[in-house]
This record gives C-alpha cells, structure tokens and sequence, in this order.
C-alpha cells in the first residue's frame, strides 16, 4: 500500500464488481466513516496501481468516480487531496426492527378466496399485455379509457351506478382513492363509522385532517363543520349490517346540510347471500356520493387498483391534481384488468367465490350458533360475533393454540365500546376454516 493512503484496500478480482468499483467503493467508505480526514493526501493513481497490481486505468476510474461525486478534489502539481466537507462521520442508523414471523394463519377480514379453475383466464390476461403496446409517455391521467369503458358497463350492471367513462378515475386501490378525495377537499374534519375500517382512518389522520368518531350503530343525521364522511353502507366493516334506506336518506341530508362529501367505500357488496347485492348509495345522489370501488376483495388485494366516481367538482380538482402527480396505477396492471372484465374472469371469480363463502358463512353460524350469536345476516367473507372481552381474549387465545390469528373486534373501535371477535373465511381452505372453527369453539365452551 502506498504511504500516502492509510487506508487498506483489496482487490478481488472473483467479485463480479469491475476493480475500479471495488476500489472506489472501500476508499468512499473510509471517507464516509471519517477515517480519512479532510486535505489528506491520496497517492498518486500510478502509485496506487503498482501498489494494488492492476493498471493505471482502473485507479484513474476510481479517482475520477470520487471527484466526481465530490469526495476528492485535484490540484495541480501538488496531488489529489480529501475535499473539505466530505468526511462527516454519518450518524448510524439502526435497522428496522423485523415484523416477526408468527407462523399463525390470518382469517382477516379482506383475503378473498380465489377458485384455482380460473387461473387459465388470468394467465390469459397478462399474455394480452405482453402483446400490447405500452403508451409511449404517461397515460391519461384518469387511468386507461379501455378500462373506464368496461367499469362504466360493470358499475351499471351490477351497482345501479350509471355512469360515464370520463366521470370514473382510475385508482391505486381504495385507501388510495381515498387520498385523492381528502387531497381535495377543502380544510375540515372528516367524519367515520367506529368502529370502521381502520386503514381509512388512518389515512385520514395521515392527511392532517382531524377524525370524527360516528356511532356505526346509529343513523347519521348531524354532519355540521365536516367536510366529509366516510362510510361503507353496503356491509358495514367491520359489524356486517347493510345501511337501511332510511339512514341513507339521512345521512344524505346531513352531508347537503352541511356540504359535506360522503365518501362511500363499496369494498365487498358481490358478496350477499340472503338478496341480491344491495344498489350503491352513490346511485341516489352523484352530487354528494364520492363512490369507491375495488379488486382487493375480488381479484387480488396485490393489484392495488380501484375506482373512483366522484361530484363534478371533486371530479375536476382530483383530475387536475393527477395531471401534474401522474398519480395513476401502472399501465399493465389496468391493461389487465380490461381483459378480466372483458373475458368473464371477474364475474366468474365473484360467483365462484359467493358459492364458496355462503356455504362457510353457514358453517360458521351452525358452529358457534349453540354458544354465541354472529351479527346476522353474515356476507362478505368474515362474521362478526360480539362477546364479554375476556371471552373474546379465549376465542382468541385458542385460535392461536391451534394456529389460527383472528381478529379483535375492539381493535377496530376508537371511542366504541364494543368487544367480539371476527373471523374471517375467505383466506383459507375448508379444512383450515374446519379447524378454526373447532378452535373457537373450544375458546366459546
């Protein structure tokens, strides 16, 4: 090693890094860590070359990498120096603590379960975007038309939504339809069902907006000072029950009285048992409804796309904010939902699917009907089954003996005094729900 470097430095000529990399690498490191103090002298790249036995051209590369990147500095006829400024020590950062592996399968409320006898149409889906031809710059920033022409026809089909192409926005999923909306609206406090989703509380607490606990259980009639509410009417999350007509038409007055925008979540509405699927709350006022759909609990939660249809002005101000963000789902994940929708996949992965769950949610009530008692009806894909909280901590307490993590209904409450626990049967096999199920019993007895 040459003198003027007190710096150890080794070559690996195995290591796939080209040598010129490697040596600029452990020289950056010895200035980030302050072990080289600033002015201090670098030998020459010759010097340095003959020292290490590889040529000139890889020690020039490395010099010039790092003077590049403001780490050292040339001055001519005296050398290359350490540059003023470049050797503050960095402050050490800790890892991040790893979530830890519990081994415990999830029956949470939002795993949808997937016939396996369709995955040729989903396969088919993705070969469809590999032949397409990608937009050459950004992409409309309301989202694909193709795709907006075929949620046009789907919401109208199967929500009594009607609705134009140009009045839906393509969305990142729910939460992030949801962040748009409160992106636009004005300053206020949002109202939410507690209990209620807690990703959409959270993400209205993350916008800086404050958050206004609404009784689940109780009509919405007073919005005043809110600029916004935001609900799931269709099945409530997570206690089950549909939003009767009347406590529509009440909330809607409320949210005209007040000028507030009702945020309506329509997560898992395929999915009824006892009656058709109930017609979305934004078919009865597209003034005030901004109306939110999604594939998580159809499709796939990893596709991470929704939709949105919002007011006029909501419509436009969300519109051009977009513009400029280019906050928009990735091309080939909406190119492939134009095909799910258009070849059937969708419709026949939800009928699959309402076969599969009103079948567990039967199971699910005949086997804790002789102890407790489930919201009723139970739809979607969990049940909601109120309980004292020390025997909601044994139902849960057993499902983990047995291998099973079940939710809490009180983590779902901030200012509700409500406890229960809630499982769900759309992530698991029928043998894994049997299982669970003889789990909560246990707990129950």
């Amino acid at each position: 090693m040459s003198r003027s470097l007190a710096v150890p430095l080794v070559i690996d000529r195995s290591a796939a890094a080209p040598l010129g990399s490697q040596v600029a690498g452990q020289i950056r490191d010895a200035l980030v860590g302050g072990v080289l103090p600033v002015g201090a002298r670098l030998p020459s790249t010759r010097a340095l070359a003959g020292d290490l036995g590889v040529s000139r051209s890889v020690t020039e590369q490395a010099f010039d990498q790092l003077a590049a990147e403001g780490w050292l500095e040339t001055r001519r006829g005296s050398g290359t120096f350490v540059a003023a400024g470049a050797t503050t020590p960095l402050r050490h950062r800790p890892s991040p603590t790893p979530r830890p592996e519990t081994g415990l399968l999830r029956l949470d409320t939002g795993t949808p379960w997937i016939d396996p006898r369709h995955r040729a149409a989903w396969r088919r889906a993705w070969r469809d975007v590999s032949a397409a031809t990608p937009p050459p710059a950004y992409d409309d920033p309301a989202g694909v038309r193709a795709l907006r022409i075929e949620l046009a026809a789907h919401l109208a089909r199967t929500r009594g939504l009607v609705c134009e192409p140009d009045e839906i926005l393509v969305t990142s999923g729910t939460i992030g339809g949801l962040g748009q909306v409160l992106a636009a609206l004005p300053p206020g406090p949002v109202g939410h069902e507690d209990p209620g989703y807690r990703a959409a509380a959270e993400a209205i607490r993350a916008s800086g907006r404050d958050l206004r606990d609404l009784p689940a259980t109780e009509p919405i009639t007073d919005l005043t000072g809110a600029v916004g509410v935001y609900v799931t009417p269709a099945h409530q999350h997570p206690l089950g029950p549909v939003m009767p007509g009347s406590a529509r038409l009440s909330l809607l007055a409320a949210a005209h009285a007040a000028g507030a925008v009702v945020i309506e979540d329509d997560y898992d509405s395929e999915f009824r048992y006892d009656v058709a699927p109930v017609p979305a709350l934004a078919a009865l006022d597209r003034d005030r409804v901004a109306y939110l759909g999604t594939t998580s609990k159809t499709v796939a939660p990893s596709m991470r796309l929704g939709w949105l249809v919002a007011p006029p002005g909501l419509h436009r101000a969300i519109l051009e904010r977009r513009e400029v963000t280019h906050d928009v789902p990735p091309w080939p994940v909406q190119r492939a939902f134009v095909s799910l929708l258009r070849d059937g996949y969708v419709d026949q992965v939800v009928r699959s699917a309402r076969r599969t769950y009103a079948a567990r949610a039967q199971r699910v009530t005949e086997a804790v009907r002789p102890l407790a008692t489930p919201i009723l009806p139970v739809a979607g894909m969990y049940a909601t089954i109120p309980l004292p909280q020390a025997r909601a901590r044994r139902v849960r307490a057993s499902a983990r003996e047995a291998g099973f993590e079940i939710p809490m209904l009180q983590d779902y409450c901030r200012t509700a005094q409500l406890s229960g626990v809630i499982i769900g049967f759309g992530g698991c096999t029928d043998a894994e729900l049997d299982r669970a199920l003889a789990a909560v019993v246990r707990g129950l007895g």
